[in-house]
């Protein structure tokens, strides 16, 4: 089968949004803040044979909960083909995950799509893999809003508490800040109030409980949420789609040791090549890619 640099992996959106189960785990998990963006661009070790950890950063597109519970599978089949221990390392928003790419602080990082514009723009941060899910590797932005709403556009949510993801989430704010400016409104103006969630799944519960009118989502995440949670099919309803997007990718600093590099590359897409990869790959659905 050929691969034209798209990872042929759909568990990287699967397991990050279908698991309702906790998996055992076996990987170490690390919250951090970090004090200082200034730092100096790190000068990155040559790879080491022994047990030293493998860093890994994931942006809270979902709850750290969430995070922990659909990544354990990947990072136990990704530790035991790179043959080192994985370490979970998040970041509370996109800005600072992208801050420990920079700083050498983890070794790989699977981002938002306008995290990874920002870090390509600020220190040249390389695209590893991107993601295909079911046959595409594209996602939208949803605007949601409460099933019980009498929205049906942008429009009717006029002096209305909207929901934003995290401040460099494409589709989670970027993208319903530019319908706004089509509209020739301003966030700040159109809303009564706007907050930020931090991750979509928060966004999805907030509009489902009723605490915002509407909110602006990742499409992948909306689509599984409410095929594996019926209450939020039930009370959340979608009012408009935008145009599709390069799905967020998994990253890596320019600088990382180049067979490091490779070796995870070679893992990501040729997962559907070994018996445990196509498991994981498909576990929760019923599709190819």
């Amino acid at each position: 089968m050929k691969r034209r640099g798209v990872a042929y992996f759909t568990l990287l959106v699967l397991l990050l949004l279908l698991s309702l189960t906790a998996c055992e785990d076996r990987s170490e998990y690390v919250k951090v803040r970090l004090a200082s963006a200034g730092r100096p661009a790190p000068v990155l070790p040559a790879g080491q044979p022994g047990k030293m950890p493998l860093r890994v950063a994931v942006a809270a597109v979902i709850s750290p909960k969430g995070t922990l519970e659909s990544y354990g599978a990947l990072f136990d089949y990704l530790g035991e083909r790179v043959g080192r221990p994985v370490k979970l390392i998040q970041g509370p928003t996109y800005a600072e995950v992208n801050e420990l790419v920079r700083s050498g602080d983890v070794d790989v990082a699977f981002i938002c799509t306008n995290a990874y514009v920002e870090g390509h723009r600020q220190f040249g941060m390389e695209l590893l893999v991107t993601p295909q899910v079911l046959g595409t590797a594209t996602y939208r932005s949803y605007v949601i809003v409460p099933r019980s709403s009498d929205a049906q556009t942008m429009l009717d949510l006029k002096g209305k508490v909207f929901a934003f993801t995290d401040p460099m989430s494409h589709t989670g704010r970027l993208v319903p800040l530019w319908l706004l400016s089509q509209m020739g409104e301003r966030a700040e103006s159109f809303f009564r109030r706007t907050l930020f969630t931090y991750s979509h799944d928060n966004s999805i519960r907030a509009v489902a409980d009723r605490l915002v009118d509407g909110a602006a989502v990742d499409s992948l995440v909306y689509d599984f949420a409410i095929a594996r949670v019926p209450q939020y099919a039930a009370s959340t309803r979608i009012i408009w789609t935008s145009s599709p997007y390069a799905a967020p990718p998994v990253v890596i600093h320019p600088a990382l040791n180049p067979q490091l590099k490779e070796q995870l590359r070679r893992i990501f897409l040729d997962m559907d090549a070994d018996e445990r990869g196509r498991a994981l790959q498909f576990h929760g659905a019923n599709h190819k890619t």
